[in-house]
């Protein structure tokens, strides 16, 4: 192999080690077995465990925020469309990259905090509160509310995509199905939102 193939295989292996048993679980050896050369090579390319880490994280985060902004910047979309291209971009992400996002899901902040799933969900929260923002304008409910439903929507969406991750391999349902339900219960229950909600339970509830 050229310096620059053994590179990538040795990034290959490792995506698959770090997605099965986390950072803390993978070893140097492990990796060097798998790729079947010695200790020294990995060192060598990448300094280390963390480093190879690193470099895995950073092109998976690279990859779904790409997939997401692209969804999210298309043009002449409609506020409804925006939110469906942007849930079906993570659950194509999540289909076609598992290991990937099994990684960037369950433990990317360990090494790589400012590149975490955590950061991108706080990105993508920030373009859809614009959008949500805009849709609150034309009704009677407050714009100024746009950001806390901007991140209840989005963790609708990255806890389905959670569930996906796992659900994908033994449901019936198609990805873009799961996209449609999922919107299907965001954009309608928005439609139906009240300008000025209470809780039915307000005398159960304690005050702090």
């Amino acid at each position: 192999m050229t310096r620059a193939e053994r590179r990538e295989q040795l990034i290959d292996v490792a995506r698959a080690l770090f997605a099965e048993r986390g950072l803390e679980g993978t070893s140097v050896e492990e990796i060097a077995a798998h790729a079947e050369v010695s200790k020294p090579v990995v060192y060598e390319h990448f300094g280390g465990k963390e480093g190879l880490y690193a470099v895995v994280v950073d092109r998976e985060v690279r990859t779904l925020h790409e997939a997401i902004r692209t969804a999210l910047t298309t043009p002449r979309a409609r506020a409804r469309q925006l939110i469906e291209l942007g849930a079906f971009a993570l659950l194509d992400y999540i289909d076609n990259n598992p290991d990937g996002f099994a990684i960037l899901a369950r433990d990317s902040s360990a090494a790589s905090p400012e590149g975490s799933f955590a950061t991108i969900l706080s990105d993508i929260a920030s373009r859809v509160e614009d959008l949500l923002a805009a849709e609150f304008a034309k009704t009677t409910l407050d714009p100024a509310m746009a950001p806390m439903y901007a991140q209840m929507l989005v963790g609708l969406v990255a806890l389905t995509g959670q569930w996906w991750l796992d659900a994908r391999e033994t449901t019936v349902l198609d990805k873009r199905v799961v996209a449609a339900h999922l919107v299907n219960l965001a954009w309608n229950g928005m439609r139906n939102l009240q300008a000025s909600p209470s809780l039915t339970t307000q005398g159960m509830v304690a005050k702090s």
